[in-house]
């Protein structure tokens, strides 16, 4: 597997409805992806998850979401090439006008160079945990590891993004 790194200025979105089918992918999304939007569109979005990707994480996703919250995270991507690249996601619900989630929306940027290797490192440990427990057992492992830097998984992941470097934390 090879990997492809994003440009500074790559800004990869894309929107799906209420059950994650794609409606939308921007030319970033393409090309990174590897997919047209023929092949894409109404394909659902974890067409480009990497099975390195541990499940809890997408579990709080949708949790975060579902309910009308923004989520941050750190995401391993396999393109449709076998290629892995790395962003920093936001994704935020989209409403109609009577205030009715309808969809969401996403932006992926460049993640943080330090971000994805304290990142990385935490979704091996998840995965592993998932494999032998199952995701209550990955759960309670990333509930320590959250607990340990007194932070959100969202915190986490934009002080990871944003600073760089958690002084002294899980392998900084």
């Amino acid at each position: 597997m090879t990997e492809i790194f994003l440009a500074v200025d790559s800004l990869i979105t894309s929107k799906t409805d209420l059950s994650g089918k794609i409606i939308y992918g921007n030319d970033d999304f393409t090309h990174f992806s590897g997919y047209s939007e023929k092949e894409f569109l109404y394909r659902p979005h974890n067409l480009i998850r990497h099975p390195d990707m541990p499940r809890i994480a997408f579990k709080l996703l949708w949790d975060t979401i579902q309910g009308g919250g923004e989520f941050f995270a750190f995401v391993k991507n396999l393109s449709r090439y076998n290629q892995t690249y790395w962003v920093f996601a936001n994704i935020t619900p989209s409403y109609d006008l009577n205030g009715k989630i309808v969809g969401y929306y996403s932006v992926r940027r460049c993640p943080s160079k330090e971000g994805v290797k304290v990142l990385n490192s935490v979704y091996k440990q998840l995965i592993e945990a998932e494999k032998q427990g199952g995701m209550e057992s990955s759960y309670k492992l990333l509930k320590g590891i959250l607990q340990e830097a007194n932070m959100s998984y969202e915190n986490l992941c934009i002080s990871l993004q944003n600073q760089g470097k958690l002084s002294g934390w899980y392998g900084a």
